[in-house]
């Protein structure tokens, strides 16, 4: 499985992966992929840049990439004591009473919360395009659309090409206006903040409006080698793959507190997703249950906008997480989950990706 992006990025197999955990976009990467490391979770810059290191020794020379969350649009800025104050009461009221209906406990005196909100302000993007930029990183990938022409800029000064992901051919064309390489078409299926169209019909849509000026990765729906196959016939010359590398041993590795989340991922059918702004203020797929369904009762206040939404439900998230209940997880996730039935290593994942590429191409050959 090769296409044109392979040597554009030094890659051998153009299999593109977002992920949180550390220990799964190195594994990508060693596998012949190229790993894209989500930053959003690190409110401090010198973490990342930690983390960063331990990507430069252990990925054997491959390459890999980081993934930004920077708004087009500049949102309230400030501490988030500062921008505390601007959450509605009956929204916090909301949150409590309903972390008590499903029984979430308090957590521990000695907790050391993570405070999810700093990783969405655009202030703290910023400081994680400065340090990715200070390692050998070879993609910088922005989850909202466009960044601002300055940082592509300033990423191209540096030789790293930049994408973005788009939902509307529109906002691809866009996209490609402002500088950015490659465009991601992310269809609806896709987990974390998406559009609502499609990827049979998104994907075609975005080739045809950009696809003479910048390549075009497929997102949304993608678990196996008959979808890639699909995904490069639609006209992308490589997939964007997200939600599958949840159900992975390395996520564990860095992620040793979510058990509960791979179970809950692991019994869920394809159906049991919904797409709703609770997660950060902005329409994202997440695992449904009975968290989101609370917050789709009649009693239910409306999200906030982003970053309010993510400050006003990342202590509850912390509870959540801490609570190991399966039926209360928040997490993104696309309905790809139905095909997320084991825990397995990424390396074994990408060899059944590519055998079963390999048997499509040969079954589509016997059909001529």
């Amino acid at each position: 499985m090769r296409t044109s992006l392979c040597d554009t990025l030094g890659i051998e197999h153009p299999i593109l992966g977002f992920t949180p955990s550390e220990h799964v976009a190195a594994a990508l990467s060693r596998a012949g992929g190229f790993g894209v490391l989500g930053c959003v979770r690190f409110n401090d810059a010198a973490e990342l840049d930690r983390v960063l290191d331990w990507m430069d020794a252990n990925t054997d020379g491959k390459p890999y990439g980081v993934d930004i969350v920077m708004p087009a649009k500049i949102p309230a800025e400030g501490s988030s004591m500062d921008l505390g104050k601007m959450i509605p009461d009956e929204h916090r009221a909301f949150v409590e009473r309903t972390l008590d209906q499903l029984g979430v406990p308090e957590l521990p005196d000695d907790t050391d919360e993570r405070a999810g909100v700093l990783g969405w302000l655009h202030s703290v993007a910023r400081s994680h395009v400065e340090v990715a930029l200070r390692h050998p990183i070879k993609l910088i990938a922005n989850a909202l659309g466009s960044p601002p022409v300055d940082v592509i800029e300033q990423a191209h000064a540096r030789g790293v090409p930049v994408a973005a992901l788009a939902g509307k051919a529109e906002h691809a064309v866009r996209h490609v206006d402002n500088g950015v390489d490659f465009v991601v078409a992310q269809g609806y299926e896709a987990g974390g903040h998406t559009g609502e169209i499609a990827s049979m019909v998104l994907l075609p849509e975005i080739v045809d409006a950009v696809g003479d000026r910048a390549p075009v990765l497929a997102a949304g729906g993608i678990g196996s080698g008959r979808q890639m196959a699909a995904a490069l016939a639609l006209g992308a010359s490589g997939v964007w793959m997200g939600s599958y590398w949840l159900a992975t041993e390395e996520y564990l590795q860095t992620m040793s507190d979510s058990t509960a989340m791979q179970r809950a991922l692991l019994d869920a059918g394809s159906s049991d997703t919904v797409r709703t702004r609770i997660y950060t203020g902005k329409p994202a797929r997440l695992l449904k249950t009975r968290w989101t369904e609370a917050w789709s009762a009649p009693d239910a206040p409306d999200p906030l906008p982003m970053p309010l939404q993510n400050l006003l439900v990342s202590h509850a998230h912390n509870r959540i997480h801490e609570a190991d209940d399966p039926s209360v997880v928040s997490m993104p996730v696309g309905q790809i989950v139905g095909r997320m039935n084991e825990v397995r290593p990424v390396a074994e994942i990408v060899e059944e990706l590519l055998r079963d590429y390999e048997a499509t191409l040969s079954r589509l050959d016997k059909t001529r």
